[in-house]
């Protein structure tokens, strides 16, 4: 089981390298994350370069793709050339995208009728593309899930982890990385908001 972390130039630390990292820690149990790069080499809002793992048509074949942000979304989402890479089917793959990565999944047409969640920042520029912007941290409805604030990044590997190995394989994840001494209430924490997040399709 495959995880497209997609990371373009100008991306957020926080959302590809926290969700990579929490779902990395599922190898053993057959669930591995790949940092995607349409590019060799993308360089972080920050300046840190990464070598990606992957490259972006390796979004085709992976079970789950998540996109993270970036301060150059809306460069990526006006590069035809570059979205048509991003060949997503949410009837076999699980789609998450965080923050102005959410942008890409509009773009593409996949929140069509459904809210969102994203930064403040962002929010403008996601309503005016006829999404509804939820006040919370993440949302999923069937098989694409959205977040909102870096930190949520966390919320996205949980309901990954959740959905590909079950919920005591999320348990155990955010129990081992939760700060000393709040394990508990941070284990409870991400799986309050993953399942007041998700929305039951019938």
């Amino acid at each position: 089981m495959q995880v497209a972390v997609v990371t373009f130039d100008g991306f957020n630390e926080l959302d590809s390298f926290i969700a990579s990292a929490l779902i990395n820690r599922c190898r053993k149990d057959g669930l591995e994350a790949f940092i995607t790069t349409p590019t060799p080499v993308v360089t972080s809002m920050n300046g840190v370069e990464v070598t990606g793992q992957r490259p972006m048509e390796f979004v085709t074949e992976a079970e789950v793709v998540l996109i993270g942000s970036g301060v150059k979304a809306r460069d990526v989402v006006a590069d035809d050339r570059l979205i048509s890479r991003l060949r997503l089917d949410s009837s076999r793959q699980l789609i998450g995208a965080q923050c102005s990565g959410v942008l890409v999944l509009a773009r593409l047409g996949l929140l069509d009728g459904m809210p969102a969640c994203t930064d403040m920042k962002t929010r403008r520029f996601v309503e005016a593309c006829d999404v509804t912007v939820l006040d919370a941290p993440f949302h999923a409805e069937g098989n694409i899930a959205t977040a909102g604030g870096c930190l949520a990044s966390q919320y996205l590997a949980t309901w990954v982890i959740t959905r590909m190995l079950g919920e005591d394989a999320a348990r155990d994840v955010i129990g081992y990385v939760a700060p000393v001494g709040e394990n508990q209430e941070t284990v409870e924490r991400a799986m309050r908001a993953v399942h007041a997040g998700e929305v039951a399709l019938h």
